[in-house]
């Protein structure tokens, strides 16, 4: 019983410590992606970009294809973290290994990825912007329209993390059903709902490429980051129209829940859980 527990204890310990280091890392992704480019143009700080510089001189800059090729070996590297250790081999030895730490080792090594390029992410200021918007009736008010719709976006990507379950997303329940003796949460789900999370790598896609490319100011190293991360987005997307018809029927069953009365929702809950 004493190993028993002190196991639980340490099971416990580590999908708290991948919790707060994950919840850091993507308040800092946040920043990187979102907050840092916007309030830029608020604040007035140092120029992101040379106007005065031509593409030409610019793409023939050493300082530039540095900055470029660091940027660039950033992305491989947290795209192939991301991607190995979720390819069905490597998942399957890591389930070995580690067991039920399984989601909770890969949440915590992609975040220590995410932390690994937002530390080493080289701006490149010495080259032209792709736009910038210095008109001055836009200056203030196309900075607050971006403002609004990636506060929107991050309040949505938030709200689709809750709806597929967080904890589960973080392997927190993961470890709470294995103290408990319950098994894997996932196996517990319809067979439809484990084909829609086995495709549906990136739920909040068409979120993330709203807040990459819409920002009032467009240097070349978020070109970068925008066209990297957009292609990989697309190439992970694999939902097909079985999935789309169910998260159609599931997405109708729960706005009949929501809009029948009060007396009617525990009948329609129940209906709910066995069509799922």
């Amino acid at each position: 019983m004493a190993s028993v527990t002190l196991r639980d204890c340490f099971l416990c310990v580590s999908a708290f410590i991948n919790f707060i280091f994950v919840f850091v890392t993507g308040a800092d992704f946040v920043r990187f992606v979102s907050f840092r480019a916007i309030y830029h143009n608020l604040s007035g700080g140092a120029p992101l970009c040379r106007e005065s510089v031509s593409w030409s001189v610019a793409l023939r800059d050493g300082a530039v294809l540095r900055a470029v090729a660091v940027d660039v070996f950033l992305l491989v590297l947290f795209s192939v973290q991301h991607s190995l250790l979720a390819w069905g081999p490597v998942k399957r030895a890591c389930q070995n290994l580690l067991g039920v730490l399984t989601r909770t080792m890969y949440c915590f090594t992609t975040a220590l990825a995410l932390q690994v390029l937002m530390r080493c992410w080289q701006p490149v200021t010495s080259a032209p912007c792709l736009w910038s918007v210095q008109n001055t009736s836009w200056d203030i008010y196309f900075p607050l329209i971006c403002f609004i719709l990636h506060f929107l976006c991050w309040a949505i990507i938030c709200s689709i993390l809750l709806i597929f379950d967080y904890p589960e997303l973080l392997g927190i329940k993961q470890v709470y059903y294995e103290c408990l003796g319950l098994g894997d949460p996932l196996s517990l789900k319809s067979p439809r709902a484990q084909r829609l999370f086995a495709h549906l790598r990136h739920p909040v896609c068409v979120e993330l490429l709203a807040v990459l490319w819409v920002l009032p100011t467009f240097p070349v190293d978020r070109l970068v980051l925008a066209v990297y991360l957009s292609v990989y987005l697309m190439a992970a997307h694999s939902l097909d129209t079985q999935d789309c018809t169910y998260l159609n029927r599931q997405l109708q069953t729960k706005l009949k829940v929501f809009c029948a009365p009060l007396e009617d929702n525990d009948q329609s809950n129940n209906n709910l859980n066995k069509q799922d």
